[in-house]
């Protein structure tokens, strides 16, 4: 096969034939419509780079266990797990990795057009999924705050005319049990409907080990699933409008896994705690939204409303150890209550003109939260909130002249927020000739963020007092932000031929500042020298779409990221008012960083049976630190973003073959290596996971008769690697599961 010459002259055309995921579609000719740019487009209309995951890739019923799964179908994109099902993306090496709910992904992410405003939303289960559209680089006209490395957008099947769905049970490792289905189909009267549901429940994926023979091991702090959700919508079409309801309710019921104390001598896949940590969880995800489209003119409308709140209950060994340092007054348990609820407004208007199509857009939306983050030692009294020890983090912050001559066993921190936004923005595509189109975007967002809390410690005579670290005062305030933001993005795209166009792009894109939302030490805290301000990104990126032989499509990109203010966790030096300074753990701004590489993917078919592919991301990223923080610049300084790989390969390969009298064999594998990178921003050798591949693979028979009976396997290689990081007594570490096996039945009809 002989490539075209102006594929050749890329510097991206890379060896990419090792055994990695690509996250295209399809690897067939057929056109794959996606609605990155909020209308149905051509993905190879798209001056951006824009995987997509469907059909096969993703399987409706149950091919996702956790919303990370689909960062192994994509080079380039790195997911940050913590606290059981906290999801934070990293797009391109840009993405905060912080644990605390406040603090929103620097990927907006989206479930059905809705913008979930937390990285909590992205935990619940993933079930009846149409496709996932990830969009790399920053997103700031169409998509808005929050937005400053990219876009994931989560869209379940729509219910259809015809009458359809599935049945799907499997059983598996650890005594996985996994049942899905989905049925729809026209109700009369211009209406149909479809509702779908999953239930997951498994034992603990991780060995529980005893350290201590003093201190029991129970195998439940390994992380059990018992989760469940259901989605129904309803669709109305007439001759001026359609509607489409859609309300989803989820619940997990498990035991969120506990951390591995890196002080501990432990093999893969084990971590060591004692009963003490261990909660039930109780969670629980709920939303409705109702969408429509109408006819104005030549051009349409389009409006969606929602509705989205969660609650949540639970908590784990906050040190990971069952008596750190063989002190088990040193112990610590953590658990959080909180409460969320969103409520969003989207209207766009859009259609075709004389030279190209234009989107004009208003959006509007309301955030309150609440939560009680609960810190204590040994055994707690549900009552009294008194735990059995002294909290190991007391004699720091009960200030220098203790409220009680008692011990303090239990730290209690409140905070409550809320969020307004507003934003009016624009997206437009002119078409200067026929081949050169030149698209233009701008948003205006307006915030308004209020927060206000306290902190405290319980002592065991009863006495209840505010935190008053280094005698500043007690530990409570409040304060508000307000921001106004103009962030936008600008492209320059050429189709030289019918299957092949290059681009060459600027985009902005932000991420809101806040609140602290955990640890509260002293009246600094809501000053303004506690909070995190805005990150801000611009990206350049010129890149290639084209498809130079019949079955074969291929993409490649360069960009380069100027990152101001990244947000990250780190230890910050607080000047006092009277001299001197304090060091706290909070989530603050370093000055600068970059982050530039290559990337590129094919996906080819080259018979009907038989389709393969591959992508890669070339990464680098460098911190650029000369304020001073914690009294060391150079901790920072010349430092790799966290979770920012500099290799990451994908690839598959899928055969079907015919055997005959109705019956095919289906075989399919896949794999994703991503090389070594830093769990935090200080670069330390211990807070490094060093590279690795994860390798899944599934065989089956599929009937015409709609039935398939399938064997799959996940982490084949069965690699230990950490999914994050935080320190605290020593390091600690969130670990991936093991390797998993599941039979699987399905009957789709």
């Amino acid at each position: 096969m002989k490539l075209r010459p102006e594929i050749l002259s890329l510097p991206l055309i890379f060896v990419v034939l090792a055994p990695s995921f690509v996250s295209a579609a399809s690897a067939q000719t057929d056109v794959i419509t996606v609605t990155a740019t909020k209308r149905a487009q051509s993905l190879d209309d798209v001056a951006a780079s824009v995987d997509v995951i469907a059909g096969a890739e993703i399987d409706k019923a149950n091919g996702f266990n956790s919303a990370e799964e689909i960062t192994q179908l994509l080079s380039g994109v790195q997911a940050a797990v913590a606290n059981g099902n906290q999801i934070a993306f990293q797009i391109r090496g840009i993405g905060a990795v912080d644990h605390q709910a406040l603090t929103p992904t620097a990927a907006a992410v989206y479930m059905d057009g809705v913008f979930l405003a937390t990285n909590v939303q992205t935990g619940p289960l993933l079930y009846d999924l149409e496709r996932i559209e990830v969009l790399k680089g920053p997103q700031g006209s169409l998509y808005g705050r929050n937005a400053s490395s990219g876009a994931v957008n989560f869209i379940s099947a729509r219910p259809t005319e015809e009458t359809a769905g599935y049945l799907g049970w499997s059983y598996g490792r650890f005594d996985r049990l996994d049942a899905t289905g989905a049925i729809g189909g026209n109700l009369r009267g211009g209406f149909s409907g479809r509702i779908a549901g999953r239930y997951l429940k498994q034992d603990a994926a991780l060995d529980n080990v005893q350290t201590d023979p003093n201190i029991a091991a129970p195998a439940r702090a390994g992380g059990v699933r018992d989760e469940f959700g259901l989605r129904g919508s309803l669709q109305w079409e007439g001759e001026a409008a359609t509607l489409l309801l859609r309300a989803h309710y989820e619940e997990d019921n498990g035991v969120n896994p506990a951390p591995r104390n890196l002080n501990l001598d432990l093999g893969k896949h084990e971590i060591s705690v004692g009963p003490d940590g261990v909660q039930e969880t109780d969670n629980e995800f709920y939303g409705v939204s109702l969408e429509a489209v109408a006819p104005v003119g030549s051009w349409e409308l389009y409006s969606v409303t929602a509705l989205e709140g969660y609650g949540q209950n639970y908590g784990f060994d906050f040190d990971g150890a069952p008596a750190p340092f063989g002190d088990p007054t040193l112990n610590a348990n953590l658990r959080y209550d909180r409460e969320f609820l969103q409520w969003s407004e989207e209207i766009r208007l859009q259609g075709d003109w004389r030279l190209g199509h234009s989107l004009i857009g208003v959006a509007a939306a309301g955030e309150d939260f609440e939560q009680e983050y609960l810190i204590w030692c040994g055994e707690l009294n549900p009552e009294t909130l008194l735990g059995t020890c002294r909290y190991v983090g007391a004699p720091g912050r009960v200030g220098p002249t203790p409220a009680s001559p008692g011990v303090a066993t239990t730290l209690v921190t409140d905070i409550e927020q809320t969020r307004r936004t507003a934003a009016i923005f624009t997206y437009n595509d002119i078409n200067l000739t026929d081949a050169l189109t030149l698209t233009l975007g701008a948003r205006y967002t307006y915030e308004n963020i209020k927060g206000s809390g306290q902190g405290v410690h319980i002592f065991d005579d009863g006495v209840i007092a505010f935190n008053n670290r280094d005698g500043l005062g007690p530990a409570i305030g409040e304060n508000r932000i307000k921001e106004n933001r103009l962030s936008g993005n600008a492209a320059l795209s050429y189709r030289f031929s019918d299957t092949a166009m290059i681009y060459a792009s600027f985009a902005n894109g932000y991420k809101s500042g806040g609140f602290n939302g955990e640890v509260q030490n002293n009246a600094t805290h809501f000053e303004n020298e506690g909070l995190f301000r805005a990150e801000t990104v611009n990206a350049y990126e010129v890149g290639y779409k084209g498809e130079p032989a019949p079955g074969l499509a291929m993409r490649a990109a360069a960009f380069y990221q100027d990152y101001d203010a990244p947000q990250a966790r780190i230890f910050v030096n607080f000047p006092l008012p009277g001299g001197g300074s304090i060091i706290s753990n909070s989530l603050s701004n370093l000055d600068k960083a970059k982050a530039y590489g290559v990337e590129g993917g094919f996906d080819w078919a080259p018979s009907p049976a038989f389709t393969l592919g591959g992508s890669i991301t070339l990464l680098e990223t460098e911190i650029s630190q000369r304020t001073d923080i914690g009294g060391n610049a150079a901790l920072f300084d010349g430092n790799p973003l966290p979770f920012a790989s500099d290799v990451s390969a994908t690839g598959f390969a899928r055969y079907n073959h015919d055997l005959g009298r109705g019956l095919r064999l289906v075989l399919g594998a896949n794999a994703k290596y991503q090389s070594a990178f830093y769990l935090d921003a200080e670069g330390l050798s211990e807070r490094r996971q060093e590279g690795y591949a994860i390798a899944d693979a599934e065989a089956g028979l599929r009937f015409d008769n709609g039935f398939e009976l399938l064997l799959r396997g996940r982490n084949l290689l069965d690699k230990d690697y950490a999914v994050s990081g935080f320190g605290f007594i020593g390091y600690n570490v969130f670990v991936g599961p093991p390797r998993t096996w599941e039979v699987a039945v399905r009957k789709s009809f």
